[in-house]
């Protein structure tokens, strides 16, 4: 959203003092709440609350024919729905650039953390494996949808289960006692760049106003970066490095925040 050259001023002054507009650090992330199965029809499903934003991820589970080229595996598909009842900014009709991207940043971070083992998703080779639909929905958008989002569709994928699968059928609406092939849950760590300062988890004016951000998936234990995604203006190698140093740092943090709210 654009934003007027007054407030864009304010803003960015009130960064430079490393003052918010909410009065938290520039590295602090606010209040985070999570709910799991709050969808009946779905086999695993998670509201996300981080500040004023709010984001519903949703799991379906359909048995398919694999792609040729790899026939031993199961399929990943990552949708995100952004609605104008959850923000001005949003409109209705065909897919938007920001929902494509957004999808884009999940789909890839899930892929290369291998949080979802793909082999373990084969019914029977070559003729039949587990896809796995992501679904997201924001409820209400107030700023770093990335972070809110990734944070729903990991604790979804957790909380899913298999539904019974019997006769080659689907037995939609019986769910098994199986959850989804999963290893180390990754967490998605976005870092913006506010005139000359780097924030965290910004409001939607502070979005409005940050000239470029960086999004890093990022595996713990072993802080292993899986994928990464820069929107915005050129960055140095040394505010590269610092913006990886803070996400890797911070994102320990939120990455035991998520396990100890879902456990």
């Amino acid at each position: 959203m654009e934003i007027s050259k007054i407030m864009q001023k304010k803003i960015e002054e009130l960064i430079s003092k490393e003052r918010r507009m909410d009065e938290r650090g520039l590295k602090e992330y606010r209040e985070l709440s999570v709910k799991t199965n709050v969808s009946a029809k779905a086999e695993g499903s998670a509201w996300v609350k981080l500040g004023d934003t709010e984001v519903i991820a949703g799991i379906k589970l359909d048995a398919i024919e694999p792609y040729r080229d790899s026939p031993d595996e199961g399929v990943l598909a990552v949708g995100a729905e952004l609605s104008p009842l959850s923000s001005s900014n949003f409109e209705s009709g065909p897919p938007q650039i920001q929902a494509i991207e957004l999808a884009r940043i999940i789909d890839r971070g899930i892929r290369n953390s291998e949080f979802i083992d793909f082999k373990k998703l084969c019914i029977k080779e070559k003729e039949k494996v587990w896809s796995v639909a992501l679904d997201i929905y924001p409820v209400n958008e107030g700023g770093s949808l990335i972070d809110a989002s990734f944070i729903a569709s990991v604790i979804a994928l957790k909380e899913a289960f298999f539904p019974e699968y019997k006769d080659d059928e689907v037995q939609y609406g019986k769910l098994s006692n199986k959850k989804l092939p999963l290893k180390e849950m990754p967490i998605n760590v976005t870092v913006y760049k506010i005139g000359n300062k780097f924030v965290l988890d910004p409001v939607s004016g502070e979005e409005d106003a940050s000239n470029t951000r960086l999004s890093f998936t990022i595996t713990y234990p072993g802080e292993t970066i899986n994928a990464m995604q820069k929107t915005g203006q050129e960055l140095s190698e040394e505010e590269i490095l610092e913006m990886e140093s803070i996400a890797l740092k911070e994102g320990k943090k939120l990455h035991a925040k998520v396990l100890s709210l879902i456990k």
